[in-house]
């Protein structure tokens, strides 16, 4: 068996994009540690990225559960110290027909789910990463977290907090060898994403944004928005004058 040269954790691994990006590190000269919840997922993409030549493990967590996530994140690194960590976790939703806004429970769990958790995660591995002196972390958030989405309040407020905390985490861990990118996509064909209603304009495949951002972590780069016009949405959501703005946001609520 070949020793791996490199050691990657992928947090959020049994879903459709967590998935592609294991793929798409796996080698020969790759050790992958996958965390999902979903056990029999996980098996099927370690089978995949084995076939492949990478050394696998997967674990089954609940990040719901922050203190036993943060243990086990640091546990494992210290035992196999990571060179890159990936959080491609989360979860999207938006508002019932019948309701005008989300359920406090909801954004309760979305809360963890998309921010605190990964933050909580990132910061571990990040203090661990900054005492070696290398290091890459890649957080995944949203395009939505650029926009105030009335049908998706907890969605999008929870990635525009991720987005700030991973621009926070790289500033903070730039004096210290460990590069931060943000990750914020526009729609991806996954199963998930097929369950949310609406139009889906520019819809990307998993394997090629896997691969947008296996090169932006190379580049080091410090936020990747794909595909590109959102970049541009981003920018008229912030001069676009408030009244018009407020209306256009409503605007774009997929039919109940």
């Amino acid at each position: 068996m070949v020793n791996p040269t490199i050691s990657v954790l992928v947090v959020g691994a049994s879903g459709g994009l967590g998935s592609a990006i294991a793929r798409r590190y796996a080698d020969h000269g790759t050790y992958l540690s996958l965390w999902g919840r979903d056990l029999k997922r996980l098996e099927t993409v370690a089978s995949l990225c084995a076939a492949k030549g990478a050394v696998t493990q997967v674990r089954s967590r609940d990040l719901m559960d922050i203190p036993a996530a943060v243990a086990a994140i640091v546990a494992e690194d210290a035992a196999r110290p990571f060179d890159i960590v990936v959080f491609a976790s989360g979860r999207g939703d938006i508002r019932a027909a019948d309701d005008s806004v989300e359920q406090p429970a909801l954004v309760a769990e979305l809360a963890l789910v998309n921010f605190a958790a990964p933050a909580a995660l990132a910061a571990a591995v990040a203090r661990a990463m900054a005492a070696r002196g290398r290091g890459q972390i890649v957080l995944i958030g949203s395009a939505a977290g650029f926009h105030s989405l009335p049908f998706a309040t907890a969605y999008s407020g929870t990635k525009a907090g991720l987005a700030r905390f991973a621009d926070a985490l790289r500033l903070a861990m730039r004096s210290h060898g460990v590069g931060v990118t943000l990750v914020s996509p526009g729609f991806i064909d996954t199963a998930a994403g097929r369950q949310v209603p609406g139009p889906k304009p520019m819809l990307m495949a998993p394997d090629a944004v896997a691969d947008r951002i296996a090169r932006a972590v190379n580049r080091r780069q410090a936020h990747l928005v794909l595909p590109w016009p959102f970049v541009a949405l981003r920018w008229f959501d912030r001069i676009l004058p408030r009244r018009l703005r407020d209306r256009l946001l409503v605007s774009l609520a997929p039919p109940r």
